[in-house]
């Protein structure tokens, strides 16, 4: 009889153990994604006008990571890092030429097949796995129809979405991303070809040359079926880039903007109520706030930034029904959220009509396409109630590639053994069990070229980066390369350092006054430690396939998707969005 009430509390306590060891494996994963959201376009990183009440909730209720890094400035290569782990350039995911991500839906470039994804290892431990929203990491390789690069081969069971990105050029009336390229691109050829055709025509009338009338017939029908096919591409941009797919299939194109933020809210929503008995990955990936901005009725004007604000909103109002079905079906305390942008703002964003249509990177220098803080600084909101403290805030160097190790730990899964992960797990970090980050070193790349480097030393509070070479600014006293719409890596656009730019963040945040030999007495001593492990991470690398080559890059028209055909201008509409979900826009 005395034994009875031990064996009561030995048994209660392999109970409440066995709770405690269930709620930290096989949790649900949610991993929310922003499109060039600026750190400073949030309230729980310090905006005071724009409402954002459940992205903050998650801050709240959850860790905030103030010192977050995107793993590039570019969406293309930060995505392709935020699922496999690893540093772009590792899987050829970063450019050598000046475009760095995909443009259109029929390139043969993308996330290679031999990358492993988290999602992949979690669909093999028996996660349901979702993507909703923006891919962007390609399609095709050599078929219309092999989906080698689709979310459906790198480990997602189901996807409602885009495989490529929003552009200006999606939506009537917003102008257009590529049109000034391809002006500037053109003039030089067109002048070369027309040169060269009234040259030929002078030495021919002068007699010093006698060219075959044929030359001068061969010359003028190919420029001519080379203008026709450029402008018939261009003005058929939005049918063969802008479309819907759910799954393989294409459901929508062009894409329509109506209620599009309801639909892909109400994808999500239905995703996790169908899977309230089985563990979860939902990645949902919002198209908010990448031009062209949109914003449906109910927040169109609602707020005190325009279009741009008004999208923001309207996305923390879908954050804020996630995390009500969550607790509608009692998975909050069973469920890990995660918010982030995939890059900085894009502050080089301005309407033909003059409004901002790009973000607000706080008190960081730069944005979108540049290493300087505001471009890869981002916001890491984490909750699991229960599990990570309410209310926490980390100041130590994290990565979006992180999430990576974090989740297949937390599904009980094995970490790939036979290639280089270069994220750490967050979870001792998050529940105070370490105080310091893994990341003494991390590497910055502007596409395919090292741009930066930051070492945070383990007995230092400092955070040492170092720059070799940093944009040009246009105007030179601007924030942003503003008359090429975005900075690029290489050639007349950057200027070289020798000895590189060194800062200090932890006492110069904004990247303002570069250290010297006279203002910083280690000064040499930093610069050796940080060109070693650069030599360290560079013996690391591997010759890969560049997926954004230029022949990577290109249209092609044979792995054009297109639900009915060329001659009905690829026109379908079986995406109705159903009802839409009840909104309040505050």
């Amino acid at each position: 009889k005395k034994m009875g009430p031990l064996l009561l509390l030995i048994i209660c306590q392999c109970a409440i153990n066995s709770v405690k060891t269930h709620s930290v494996s096989n949790p649900n994963i949610i991993l929310l994604m922003a499109d060039d959201l600026g750190i400073g376009d949030l309230g729980c990183y310090g905006n005071k006008t724009l409402r954002t009440p459940n992205i903050d909730r998650l801050a709240e209720e959850g860790v905030t990571l103030t010192q977050h890094i995107a793993a590039a400035p570019l969406c293309t290569p930060s995505r392709a890092a935020f699922l496999t782990g690893r540093y772009p350039i590792r899987s050829g995911m970063a450019a050598f030429s000046r475009v760095g991500v995909f443009l259109f839906s029929a390139s043969s470039g993308g996330l290679p097949s031999e990358e492993i994804t988290f999602s992949k290892l979690l669909k093999q431990k028996g996660y349901a796995t979702a993507l909703i929203g923006k891919w962007h990491l390609g399609m095709n390789c050599e078929s219309s129809n092999d989906f080698c690069h689709h979310p459906l081969s790198h480990g997602f069971d189901y996807f409602y979405g885009l495989t490529v990105t929003n552009f200006r050029d999606c939506k009537p009336g917003q102008g257009s991303v590529f049109l000034k390229g391809v002006q500037k691109a053109l003039v030089i050829p067109i002048q070369i070809a027309g040169i060269t055709l009234v040259s030929l025509m002078i030495v021919q009338y002068i007699g010093l040359l006698h060219v075959p009338f044929q030359a001068f017939g061969y010359c003028l029908v190919i420029i001519t079926i080379s203008l026709v096919g450029l402008i018939f591409f261009f003005y058929h941009f939005r049918h063969l880039n802008c479309f819907l797919m759910r799954n393989h299939q294409i459901i929508q194109q062009p894409l329509s903007y109506d209620n599009l933020t309801q639909r892909l809210t109400k994808e999500a929503i239905q995703f996790i109520g169908r899977n309230t008995d089985t563990p979860f990955l939902l990645v949902l990936s919002y198209l908010h706030v990448h031009t062209a901005l949109y914003a449906s009725d109910n927040f169109r004007g609602k707020s005190k930034h325009g279009l741009y604000g008004d999208a923001v909103e309207e996305m923390d109002w879908s954050v804020g029904q996630v995390l009500d079905v969550l607790e509608k079906h009692n998975l909050s305390d069973k469920t890990l959220v995660y918010f982030t942008s995939d890059q900085g703002a894009h502050v080089e964003e301005i309407s033909s009509a003059g409004e901002v249509h790009g973000g607000y990177n706080g008190i960081y220098k730069g944005g979108k396409s540049t290493n300087w803080e505001g471009g890869i600084r981002v916001p890491g909101l984490l909750r699991w109630p229960g599990v990570i403290h309410a209310g926490t805030y980390i100041d130590e160097p994290t990565s979006n590639m992180d999430i990576f190790p974090t989740v297949v730990k937390l599904a009980e899964a094995q970490l790939p053994s036979d290639r280089i992960i270069d994220g750490h797990d967050l979870l001792p970090l998050l529940q105070g069990k370490v105080t310091q980050s893994k990341h003494e070193f991390l590497f910055h790349y502007c596409n395919a070229y090292l741009n930066a480097v930051r070492w945070h030393p383990g007995n230092s509070e400092s955070v040492w980066k170092v720059f070799f070479f940093t944009p040009n600014f246009s105007p030179e006293d601007s924030n942003g390369c503003y008359d090429s719409h975005v900075c690029f890596c290489h050639g007349g656009f950057i200027t070289q350092h020798d000895p590189p730019l060194l800062f200090d963040l932890s006492r110069d945040p904004e990247e303002k006054v570069p250290l010297t030999p006279e203002t910083e007495s280690r000064f040499y001593e930093i610069l050796r430690v940080i060109h070693q492990a650069v030599d360290n991470h560079t013996r690391s690398l591997q010759a890969v396939p560049n997926q954004l080559s230029w022949n990577n890059l290109l249209w092609k028209p044979w792995l054009q998707l297109c639900c009915s055909s060329l001659f009905q201008s690829c026109y379908c509409d079986y995406d109705s969005g159903g009802s839409p979900l009840e909104v309040h826009s505050g």
